[in-house]
């Protein structure tokens, strides 16, 4: 249906009247703060102010008819617009008609591999991404926007980009500084902290630059030295190819995907968040293909990346926007500022962007989240730091990808060596539990209760029988049966059901019998080829342990009365 499709139809067939006044008002509250942000976000990726203005237009009504969220915004975010930097900027070697043509080339591949991704149900992919990887990298651009933006504020023209050779280069020039410069950031920035404390739903960015602007443009010559925007083009962007060719696109394919995997993961965590502070859910394959499509879109009409931006979907959220007719309330708003009002955006001055853009990404440090870290997991809160180390000192992509295979490393050796339980009789608590839950837990005489807590596959197959063998070998005294819980073994290949069948006959050696509890439907395909039912004994697979116990108990007691009535027989 084309409702799937286009989610904003089904939204509108059901509207009500009353929501109209709420839609308005909260697209004209996204259009006050959007407005500045896209001209700092464009300032912070190196782009001419009008460029931020034309990515959010487009791509926003764009998003508004596809997307499945009602409350996300898509438009220009620090951490994108870094990112762009970061990889873009060294490639174009200071020619910004070709850096414009790959920053656009960039957000229409990045577009076009997202709905692509939806369309073939790869949404899924967000789940890879852990919340320490996105505290680390959130963070790791958070201060490196901080660190680039420091030298806009003292107004200083700083050569280097990366992190630690921009603060150094900051540092041995510091006599440069303009002493005006730094004071309209600085107060900029003290006014965007007391608009946040004491006015928190007004639209701080905006109320700041207008004050910080207006403050420049009356004090006349006596703020000559500090630099302001300059002259934004007026008139809505024409649609063009970026004409980069074969190779260029090439060049640019795998910085690409990292956008993509930034972008929509970015723009997933927030729509999700705020979904599920409204009661209602997000279908990721549809944000794929929305927030791809408006990539797309931006990338045609000479924007850039953009994702799904917090700060506006807050705006929108606290003042009461109902649908995505916000989004389409807040681009045509935009496109009526860009048509008529360019004049006095180039009033604004650069320190009060850089202020805006520090504010912003302050915002983005999670410290709260990296203590909790500490606390919680301490190889998750390493992960975290390294993927911030890595950001700032390898680059944005780079660091990423390390993180992330980092994060896979670590999966795959909690698989090869999981977690497994003896379980036994924990007083107080009913069934057969983990004997480390009590002191006073005892095993049950002469059995071994195991659960290996994780699939049993080829690379952890070895691991699973050294430890059953080791366990068996140390026990005290040693069991006469070794119950395995397959509950937790949610897979197994053929080198597992190896490992099962090798086990049988070391164990036999030892004097002890292998029986099977709770064993899943799958492991059929591979132990009836194998024999395992048979070499087990079908009257050692049980259905749950409680049934494994009770029975083998029973078989035991009647067995040792069998040989006292022989015994007394004679």
């Amino acid at each position: 249906m084309l409702s799937d499709w286009i989610p904003l139809l089904r939204d509108l067939r059901q509207y009500r009247k009353e929501w109209l006044t709420h839609d308005v008002v909260a697209g004209l509250s996204v259009t006050a703060v959007q407005v500045p942000t896209a001209i700092a976000y464009a300032n912070l990726a190196g782009f001419p102010p009008e460029v931020g203005l034309y990515a959010s237009i487009l791509p926003v009504l764009i998003y508004a008819l596809f997307g499945s969220s009602r409350q996300l915004m898509i438009g220009p975010d620090a951490a994108t617009c870094a990112m762009i930097a970061a990889l873009l900027l060294p490639i174009a070697g200071g020619d910004l008609d070709y850096y414009l043509k790959l920053s656009a080339g960039m957000a229409l591949t990045a577009g076009l591999l997202m709905v692509f991704g939806g369309m073939t149900h790869m949404g899924f992919i967000v789940n890879f991404f852990s919340r320490p990887i996105l505290i680390g990298f959130l963070n790791g651009i958070a201060l490196s926007i901080i660190a680039g933006q420091l030298g806009k504020l003292l107004g200083i023209a700083v050569a280097n980009l990366d992190f630690g050779p921009s603060l150094m280069e900051l540092a041995g020039r510091l006599g440069e500084m303009d002493g005006y410069s730094l004071g309209v950031g600085c107060a900029t920035l003290v006014l965007l902290i007391l608009i946040q404390h004491y006015l928190p739903r007004a639209p701080a960015a905006l109320i700041a630059l207008l004050v910080a602007g207006l403050t420049v443009f009356l004090l006349g010559s006596d703020m000559g030295s500090v630099k302001l925007v300059g002259e934004v083009p007026s008139g809505l962007p024409s649609f063009s190819l970026p004409g980069l060719g074969y190779e260029g696109v090439q060049g640019i394919f795998i910085s690409a995907v990292g956008l993509v995997i930034v972008c929509f993961t970015s723009g997933m965590l927030t729509a999700r968040s705020f979904a599920a502070r409204n009661g209602y859910g997000i279908n990721a394959d549809q944000e794929m293909r929305a927030i791809g499509f408006a990539n797309m879109a931006s990338g045609l009409c000479g924007g850039f990346a953009v994702t799904g931006a917090d700060s506006r979907t807050a705006v929108n959220d606290a003042s009461g926007g109902k649908t995505q007719l916000v989004s389409v309330v807040a681009a045509l708003a935009t496109a009526g500022i860009v048509l008529f009002l360019t004049q006095p955006l180039g009033h604004l001055p650069i320190p009060a962007l850089a202020a805006v853009l520090i504010f912003s990404a302050w915002g983005l440090l999670d410290i709260a989240g990296i203590r909790r870290l500490r606390v919680i997991d301490h190889f998750e809160f390493s992960l975290s730091l390294l993927t911030t180390v890595g950001v700032l000192a390898i680059g944005v992509l780079p660091g990423v990808v390390l993180a992330i295979t980092l994060a896979l490393l670590n999966v795959l050796i909690k698989i090869y060596r999981p977690a497994d339980t003896l379980l036994g009789i924990v007083p107080g608590v009913v069934g057969y539990n983990d004997i480390s839950l009590s002191e006073d837990a005892r095993p049950v005489p002469g059995m071994m209760i195991y659960r290996f807590d994780a699939p049993l596959l080829f690379f952890n197959a070895d691991y699973f029988k050294a430890r059953v063998l080791s366990l068996v070998d140390s026990a005290e005294p040693k069991p006469r049966w070794f119950v395995l819980n397959a509950e937790s073994i949610s897979q197994l290949d053929i080198t597992g059901a190896q490992a099962i069948d090798d086990l049988i006959i070391e164990l036999q050696n030892r004097g002890v019998r292998l029986a099977v509890a709770r064993p899943k439907l799958y492991m059929r395909k591979y132990g009836q080829p194998m024999g395992l039912g048979k070499k087990i004994g079908a009257e050692n697979i049980f259905y749950s342990v409680h049934s494994a116990v009770e029975t083998l108990l029973a078989r035991e007691a009647q067995a040792h009365n069998c040989v006292h009535g022989v015994q007394n027989d004679r």
